[in-house]
């Protein structure tokens, strides 16, 4: 007997826990407050001229905060922003602090920012429904048939 039921129709995704979703607004709101208010003020009242590097970088992390903010209403939606703090902050610990640690140059700052960082990639791990993302990310990339092009 065949069945009726059609595997091509796009059933929309399960919703990880509520405690998950509670857990990713706090985590989208300590991100926006940390962040957002510090990135803006560097960037619309500079007490310099800010160079471009250091505008480029101040520009990302005001953009990236505010974006966090709206996910304290919309935690699915914006949960790319999670990964992408999770994959920078990973990023940078390994490709910048790491070897400025075995060179022996590490500064104040650097080592400031990499508790930072550290703290962040723990908690992202924590806080990201993992489940929901294999389900709805990771596969569903593998599932070429599934959406032609």
């Amino acid at each position: 007997m065949k069945s009726t039921e059609n595997k091509n129709v796009y059933q929309t995704p399960q919703k990880p826990p509520k405690f998950r979703l509670v857990l990713m607004r706090g985590l989208y709101l300590l991100t926006f407050i940390g962040l957002a208010f510090e990135a803006w003020e560097y960037l619309l009242y500079p007490e310099e001229p800010i160079d471009y590097i250091t505008g480029v970088t101040f520009s990302f992390w005001a953009t990236y905060a505010t974006l966090m903010g709206l996910g304290v209403r919309y935690p699915i939606k914006m949960l790319p922003f999670l990964f992408l703090q999770l994959a920078y902050k990973a990023t940078w610990v390994l490709t910048v602090y790491f070897p400025m640690e075995s060179a022996g140059i590490v500064t104040p700052e650097a080592e400031s920012f990499y508790q930072i960082c550290i703290t962040a990639v723990i908690i992202d791990i924590a806080v990201i429904p993992w489940e929901y993302v294999f389900k709805n990310y990771i596969r569903t990339f593998f599932q070429f048939k599934r959406f032609p092009i």
